[in-house]
């Protein structure tokens, strides 16, 4: 389950992972030290370069094998577009070969091309990746055609994309292009990705863009029983029964045939094979499995790769596959993502403290000891720098608890994985302009900045380390709570997880572990930024008077429902016809944590849709747009960034006569475009990749 800075951000709009108390200082402050992180800026959105200075003391053969598993990353980069909408694929290709062959095509409409074309990389479609609506372009539909055209007539589309055929005449080509219009430039077709509160008639299925159900509506689906949970679409077969499109690529025997999405998970397959050869025993184990399951498709493999994967520690680590259920309405389907990180060692082994006192922050739960574990596998903490994040992981990603089946966490732990270099490449692009419009007065604005990053972190290392893994399920839901929450789940999951850390952080265990340092100041320096993320997070949603994100909604869960349940906790005031929020008593707010901690976990433990459904939707969907209105225009004043986007660092090799690695260098680009095209000329021969040593 991943932490968002979106869902974390409020007074320091970045609260990141630097250093947990003082232990840390010194590591991460050479770490900083890497360079300039903002590339571009395309309205509210900035591209912000991801540096990895540990990457310069691996050793040859770890460097090689990072090499190999982000080539993996990029082979599943492209599938996430089509998980979004039936059109992405065709999307992607159509901006990449204009953006290549750009000779000709006229200068104002090239611009605007470019522009849409980097935002639309940014959020892997032309949806918004946060609040899941549409976005549009500012160009016209005969500018689009007319550069589309010329970049044909420069070489573009002459040959295949991965399984899109080549479109080698202007008449195919048009009929592609009017193939897209609606999905383009019409507001009304596909205005969501996942619409969890849907409009017009239509339910949760048939309102959301993304092709997990294709045809098919809420009422078609239940009862059915899904046989590949995480990697299929499911569709009504010829017969008119509902049968499930499997995500695979076949075994080289062909006694299992290739299914959806077998081009990208072969090329994966392909790069696994060779980084296996550089991988530790253990990690090469669950790179095995791994290949097995792309293959086959079978529930079996995915939880064999997890079991060794989890158990596995690596300074080279990375994760791959359909992992995260947010973008589907049912919980079920996951998303195509991937990373390849570096152990940032220093921060690491200040976490594990927290970690290897996971037994005691669960005894001191406030909910009912039925639900308190008996047990605990010690978890694997880490804090990264990240090489490359591809399809549905981005930079915006400060934490992340893996992996998220029960059945392996039960037995053999989880991972909890602490990016650090994000939060530095975040906090250097962010700043920290916006307390003084936002901070309820000077007294907040003193605390955020001397312990706003302290809280941040502690807040992050604590939701992931303590916070997803906490908890015991009733018999009735032991298989997972997942199935029986729906679309809640990941609210839910989200609001448990910050829950935990918000309850916790008064702890004096903290301080005894070296932890935190001014306790009480740090700790309401993060009850603050909990009260105020509920306001500050509605710049991010432009249009309409709903939250469809689980992050956001989880915050909003949190501050509204203290709130009103807790008379004089959180308060809402205007001050010179601006809205702020404040915490009137941090005592009374945490009693009304607690309060709603112990109702999660009971509604999770014993899988009590309805109750889950009525507190979301009473507290964290709806908000006013009037305020809405006023914090964008506030924020607009500041000129900062909305939305982040990130520059993977750029690896090279040089390969000898036999056709091995040699030498792996690093290099950062200064151009999104340059990225992207690289990305998308592993599958298009037509496009020229990225030079090699």
């Amino acid at each position: 389950m991943k932490l968002s800075y979106y869902a974390q951000s409020s007074l320091c709009l970045i609260l990141p992972i630097l250093l947990v108390g003082t232990l840390l200082t010194p590591a991460l402050g050479q770490a900083g030290k890497a360079g300039g992180v903002l590339v571009e800026r395309v309205g509210d959105t900035a591209f912000i370069q991801l540096h990895a200075p540990s990457f310069e003391a691996l050793t040859l053969r770890q460097q090689i094998l990072a090499y190999w598993l982000t080539q993996a990353s990029i082979a599943i980069d492209p599938i996430i577009y089509d998980q979004l909408s039936a059109y992405g694929l065709q999307q992607k290709r159509l901006f990449e070969e204009i953006t290549a062959r750009p000779q000709g095509i006229d200068p104002a409409a090239l611009a605007k091309i470019a522009e849409f074309a980097k935002l639309f990389w940014a959020s892997r479609g032309n949806h918004d990746e946060l609040t899941s609506q549409k976005f549009l372009p500012a160009f016209t539909f005969e500018e689009l055609e007319k550069a589309a055209l010329m970049a044909q007539h420069n070489g573009a589309f002459q040959t295949a994309y991965a399984d899109l055929p080549a479109l080698k005449k202007p008449a195919d080509l048009k009929r592609e292009l009017e193939s897209l219009r609606a999905s383009l430039f019409d507001p009304a077709f596909e205005p969501m990705i996942t619409a969890k509160n849907p409009v017009g008639g239509k339910d949760t299925i048939q309102a959301s863009s993304n092709t997990f159900y294709t045809g098919l509506s809420q009422g078609d689906l239940e009862g059915f029983q899904d046989k590949y949970a995480l990697n299929s679409r499911v569709v009504r077969g010829a017969d008119g029964k509902l049968t499930e499109l499997v995500y695979r690529s076949g075994t080289p025997d062909g006694k299992v045939a290739p299914g959806l999405y077998a081009t990208f998970l072969k090329k994966a397959n392909d790069y696994f094979e060779k980084a296996r050869a550089y991988a530790e025993p253990g990690q090469a184990e669950a790179i095995d499995h791994l290949i097995r399951f792309y293959q086959t498709g079978e529930y079996a493999e995915w939880v064999a790769f997890g079991t060794a994967w989890v158990q596995n520690d690596a300074t080279v680590d990375f994760d791959n596959g359909f992992i995260e259920v947010y973008r589907d309405a049912r919980s079920a389907k996951g998303s195509s993502q991937s990373f390849v990180t570096i152990t940032d060692k220093p921060v690491t082994t200040a976490m594990k403290k927290l970690a290897e006192n996971a037994a005691y922050f669960e005894e001191k739960a406030p909910w009912d000891a039925k639900y308190k574990r008996e047990s605990f596998k010690l978890p694997v903490v880490k804090a990264v720098e990240t090489l490359i994040e591809s399809g549905d992981f981005n930079v915006g990603t400060i934490g992340d608890n893996l992996p998220n089946e029960d059945e392996i966490h039960e037995k053999y732990g989880s991972k909890n994985f602490l990016f650090t270099g994000s939060n530095r490449a975040l906090d250097e692009a962010t700043g920290r302009t916006a307390i003084a419009e936002f901070a309820a007065g000077p007294v907040e604005i003193g605390r955020s900045e001397k312990y706003g990053k302290e809280a941040g972190s502690l807040m992050t290392a604590m939701h992931e380390v303590i916070g997803h893994g906490s908890g015991k399920l009733s018999d009735r839901v032991s298989g997972g709570a997942q199935p029986f929450l729906k679309e809640y789940f990941s609210t839910l999951e989200e609001g448990r997880a910050d829950l935990m850390a918000l309850w916790n952080v008064w702890d004096p265990k903290l301080k005894e572990l070296g932890l935190i340092s001014d306790q009480e100041e740090v700790a309401k320096a993060m009850y603050d930024s909990a009260a105020l993320v509920a306001l500050n997070q509605l710049r991010r949603i432009p249009r309409g008077d709903m939250i469809e994100e689980d992050h956001e909604r989880d915050r909003q869960l949190i501050a509204h429902y203290v709130a009103d349940k807790v008379p004089g906790s959180i308060e809402q005031f205007t001050r010179d016809g601006k809205t702020y929020v404040r915490v009137a008593d941090y005592q009374k707010m945490r009693q009304g944590v607690g309060m709603l901690l112990a109702e999660l976990m009971r509604i999770k433990a014993e899988g009590d849709y309805d109750a889950i459904k009525a507190l979301v939707d009473k507290y964290a969907v709806h908000f006013d747009p009037a305020l809405r209105d006023q914090v964008l225009a506030r924020y607009k004043r500041l000129n900062l960034p909305t939305y982040f986007a990130g520059m993977n660092a750029h690896l090279t090799a040089r390969f000898g006569k036999s056709g091995e690695v040699e030498k792996v260098g690093i290099r950062y680009l200064d151009d999104p475009v340059a990225q992207y095209l690289d990305y998308g000329a592993m599958y298009d021969k037509g496009i020229r990749r990225g030079e090699k040593e």
